[in-house]
């Protein structure tokens, strides 16, 4: 659908979650958010899901604090206008904006082994458009920054177009929203770089909803077991139904939980994901690959002074270390054949789906979160 805008071209009025300061709850304010500049798109927000790296960032514990804030970047909208030289997408489209982006033009958007732009992957300390230096949002004329170019705890927002995915119309926004970050993250960890084979055994650490994304991925390339490794024992009945066959508590054992691993498949997993960002859990999943052949995959984002440290005959004995960023998915390219998985039924996105809630109690789902209580929670914009 032709959807011209009567506000194209125009500051628009709405209401936004705020964050003024680190760790202190948002405000809804009435916020004006510019028209979008050269090769950006100002879009609608329908939905947006809270993600552990938005509460990461808006306690502000290990990183450079940025507010006042939007903070949001998990969420589904649609096409409201567009700037100069915008091409691919028009008022109307259904759309995924993104926390990392695909310029098309670098060494990396040409590469097919790579999705790290260099133009446009992710920066959490930058609160401004990419373009101009400056912010699309403010108050009384006064700038409110902007959270990894996209901030979608706001009923309209500006991004730049390389870091929108245009998908499906068809597609229910409220849970293909949930694509644009995490689930992604973990199923295309599993599915594009660790790769297990049919009938392999696979260990995932850490049951949110990136090690669940990544156990489903598993059960969908065929694993055969999938060992779920996890400090919070209520995660394990849940994991079930992501084709989580065995649990393992690293507290419950005196030695380390890679020995643990090591001797009940044998002589280690086929395949594992790390998806805590503890470089312990780091080590251990590294360290319970089977040698030979075992492949081990970093998801997680760990603390900025950390150090990984393994003895290298690790390495010599033949078992592989790789990372992987956002799934290793370019977002314009890829993204939208996720979304047609989902849509031919190959994925099940609503068991991630486990609260929503209206814009005006968005607040909940921080709680939700900071409680273990939630996979995902959806945010319901009209609300």
């Amino acid at each position: 659908m032709e959807m011209e805008s009567s506000k194209a071209g125009q500051v628009i009025r709405c209401r936004a979650a705020v964050a003024w300061e680190a760790g202190k709850p948002l405000v809804i304010e009435e916020v004006e958010v510019a028209p979008p500049q050269a090769m950006e798109v100002r879009i609608k927000i329908l939905f947006t899901a809270l993600c552990h790296t938005d509460v990461y960032f808006w306690e502000a514990k290990g990183q450079t604090p940025v507010f006042p804030r939007i903070f949001g970047h998990e969420a589904g909208g649609i096409v409201e206008s567009v700037g100069d030289g915008v091409t691919d997408l028009k008022p109307g489209d259904h759309v995924l904006p993104v926390f990392t982006g695909e310029c098309k033009e670098c060494a990396h958007c040409k590469s097919e082994e790579s999705n790290m732009c260099d133009l446009l992957r992710i920066n959490t300390d930058r609160g401004v458009m990419i373009g101009d230096g400056q912010s699309r949002f403010s108050i009384n004329g006064k700038p409110i920054y902007h959270f990894v170019g996209t901030s979608t705890f706001s009923e309209y927002t500006v991004v730049h177009v390389g870091c929108v995915a245009k998908i499906n119309p068809a597609a229910p926004l409220d849970k293909v929203c949930v694509l644009s970050c995490g689930i992604s993250t973990g199923l295309g960890a599993a599915l594009n770089v660790a790769k297990p084979v049919k009938g392999s055994s696979v260990a995932v650490f850490g049951l949110g909803a990136v090690g669940l994304a990544a156990a489903e991925g598993a059960r969908i390339a065929g694993a055969s077991r999938i060992i779920g490794v996890d400090i919070n024992p209520k995660r394990f009945n849940e994991a079930k139904q992501f084709g989580v066959s065995e649990f393992v508590n690293p507290k419950d054992y005196d030695k380390p939980v890679q020995e643990v691993i090591v001797e009940m498949t044998d002589g280690g997993v086929d395949r594992s994901i790390e998806c805590t960002g503890n470089v312990d859990a780091m080590i251990s999943a590294f360290e319970c690959v089977h040698d030979g052949w075992g492949v081990a995959v970093l998801v997680g984002v760990a603390h900025k002074d950390a150090v990984f440290r393994t003895h290298p005959l690790n390495l010599l004995n033949e078992r592989t270390l790789k990372g992987t960023f956002f799934g290793n998915y370019k977002p314009r390219t890829d993204l939208p054949a996720v979304v047609e998985k989902y849509m031919n039924k190959e994925i099940e996105l609503e068991k991630f789906i486990t609260h929503e809630v209206k814009f005006s109690e968005i607040n909940k789902a921080f709680e939700f979160m900071l409680k273990g209580d939630s996979l995902r929670c959806i945010i319901h914009m009209d609300g």
